[in-house]
């Protein structure tokens, strides 16, 4: 198979086509740069295959403001990234912002997850957003299948969720309208800083650009030293399990259990310190499945279809990364394990400051320099 090689050598280079290197590549796509997307193919440890594809607010940023209102903005901006990909491929996502809950399977669980969300909203420069914590009785009115081990739950407005396959499958459907050059098969083992830009080099030969994006997840902490950066990676494994289809029962996403738009039930959302191995740890699931059926007695009559695990991009607080290199000005890296919630911010805002250049000020807090607070003596 011939790879398309442009005539002349593109503006940016990102390396990685996950949910997170397709956002970017496409936003500086739509500002008229070329672009280049470096991408393993089918054997990276793509953490896209174990989204759980949840837009999710709740939660997000206690003991990091910045964070809660970075996610706030991604949701908002959700139905344009929506509606702009829909317009580039005719591929709906199927975004859906109903409102998301988190269900709690006893009182001190409840409790546990309110004193939270107290904390976050009392800290200084939150951006605040709305949230109820609701009993059992008002959670079942508006989920009249949860179980009797539901003690309550605590749901936000701005929580939704989107189908996650065709998302991966709009963004590159939207790479290839938008003229980027997407090579699969094209893992990056080098990148050389030289004047006026930078050489990345794969066993398939080499491509000189004049900025280079790291969006290769866990592949960051082998490459970003080679620009004058770091990417301080905890690992983490996520397992997924999907039920057959069933009838619609579930409207509103919860945060380990969502139906999808094709009926299936998504059950969820494990954090799993083990970088080891992909294998299935079947303890974890059937603690996933238990909880679950807990939640939603009905799970127990459905059959499972597949079950999957990946490794999650996890910086060591759990907040994305975003940086520019000092001592290599135009190689950029971005992290993130909310890939889907954060999307509109990587294919609008992130793409616009590797385009113009320059991180700004409120956005620069995400840089690795936060792990390097020095010890109080």
């Amino acid at each position: 198979m011939t790879h398309h090689r442009p005539d002349r050598e593109p503006d940016i280079a990102v390396v990685g086509g996950g949910i997170m290197g397709a956002c970017v590549a496409w936003g500086l796509a739509r500002r008229g740069l070329s672009v280049c997307v470096l991408d393993e193919g089918d054997i990276a440890l793509r953490a896209s295959r174990a989204n759980f594809a949840l837009v999710w607010v709740q939660g997000k940023g206690l003991g990091f403001p910045a964070y809660g209102a970075w996610t706030k903005s991604a949701a908002e901006a959700w139905p344009r990234l929506a509606s702009e990909l829909m317009s580039d491929t005719g591929v709906d996502v199927g975004l859906d912002q109903p409102g998301g809950f988190t269900l709690c399977l006893s009182d001190r669980e409840l409790q546990v997850n309110a004193d939270a969300m107290v904390r976050l909203h009392n800290q200084r420069d939150t951006v605040t957003y709305p949230y109820e914590v609701l009993d059992h009785s008002q959670t079942r009115a508006r989920l009249p299948d949860i179980g009797p081990d539901v003690s309550g739950s605590i749901y936000c407005p701005l929580d939704g969720h989107v189908n996650s396959l065709r998302l991966f499958r709009a963004l590159h459907v939207a790479l290839k309208a938008r003229g980027v050059d997407y090579r699969a098969d094209h893992a990056v083992t080098a990148i050389e800083p030289r004047a006026g830009g930078f050489a990345l080099k794969g066993v398939w030969g080499e491509v000189s650009a004049a900025k280079v994006v790291l969006a290769a997840g866990l592949g960051n902490a082998r490459l970003a030293p080679m620009v004058g950066l770091e990417a301080p990676l905890k690992p983490s494994r996520g397992q997924i399990i999907v039920t057959e289809k069933a009838a619609p029962f579930l409207r509103y996403p919860v945060v380990t259990v969502r139906q999808t738009d094709e009926g299936g039930v998504m059950i969820g959302d494990s954090e799993e310190a083990d970088g080891s191995s992909l294998r299935i740890d079947h303890s974890i699931s059937s603690v996933m499945a238990d909880r679950a059926i807990r939640m939603f007695p009905l799970l127990g009559d459905l059959n499972v279809v597949r079950t999957w695990s990946a490794f999650r991009v996890m910086t060591l607080d759990g907040c994305p990364v975003y940086e520019q290199s000092e001592t290599c000005p135009g190689a950029f890296m971005a992290m993130a394990h909310s890939g889907v919630t954060l999307a509109p911010q990587h294919a609008f805002s992130l793409a616009d400051y590797v385009a113009d250049g320059v991180i700004p000020e409120e956005t620069a807090v995400f840089s690795t320099r936060r792990f390097r607070v020095p010890a109080s003596v």
